[in-house]
């Protein structure tokens, strides 16, 4: 089970300074619970802001519907224990590379 929960910036940028000790609005933070005890289940949380989505959306030249689509597939590979190392380099990382495969089959 994932949740999965749209949120404007005040309450990201709270998450985001008190969880990963960042500063400011970001476009979405996800957190992976394990199994919950059950073989093959994963239990998470996924935080997406749509206001910085949109912002990214246009930065990016992609709809803001496919942004959105694009955090929701980050925030799910965040929760089954995929990560990126941060700043541009993240780009090029295997987990970036799964999401926009993923992606590419979705849009």
């Amino acid at each position: 089970m994932i949740s999965i929960a749209f949120v404007g910036r005040q309450s990201i940028a709270g998450y985001n300074a008190k969880y990963l000790g960042h500063r400011g609005a970001t476009d979405v933070i996800a957190f992976g619970f394990g199994s919950g005890g059950e073989p093959g289940a994963i239990i998470g949380d996924i935080y997406i802001c749509p206001d910085v989505a949109r912002v990214n959306a246009r930065t990016q030249g992609v709809s803001e519907a496919e942004e959105l689509l694009r955090l929701v597939v980050h925030g799910t590979l965040h929760v089954l224990g995929y990560d990126h190392p941060a700043g541009e380099a993240r780009m090029q990382s295997p987990m970036w590379r799964k999401q926009e495969k993923i992606l590419a089959r979705l849009v």
